[in-house]
């Protein structure tokens, strides 16, 4: 599995979240299989975003378009993405 980690700042979390709900990409038709919104505790308007891809090759073409989208809108400040490979998960 494949996991595309987005970061970013948000002037307004509530507004950046109705924008993440609005779906602008089309995550399950861009090949999402799951995804986990997180805020870091010491700072709620930084997020963090983990989408779940059964190929690299999906995760690639999200994050292109994904790109393109975040050049467009102002829900958010600086993103960074990086795809990981999941080694290992174990749930206790």
């Amino acid at each position: 599995m494949y996991v595309l980690r987005i970061e970013h700042g948000v002037p307004d979390f509530a507004a950046w979240k109705a924008a993440f709900d609005a779906d602008p990409i089309g995550r399950k038709q861009s090949g999402v299989s799951r995804y986990r919104v997180l805020r870091a505790v010491d700072d709620p308007n930084h997020v963090m975003i983990d989408l779940e891809f059964p190929s690299e090759e999906a995760a690639d073409r999200a994050h292109v378009a994904l790109t393109e989208l975040w050049g467009r809108v102002t829900v958010m400040r600086d993103p960074h993405a990086r795809l990981v490979e999941l080694v290992e998960s174990k749930e206790f």
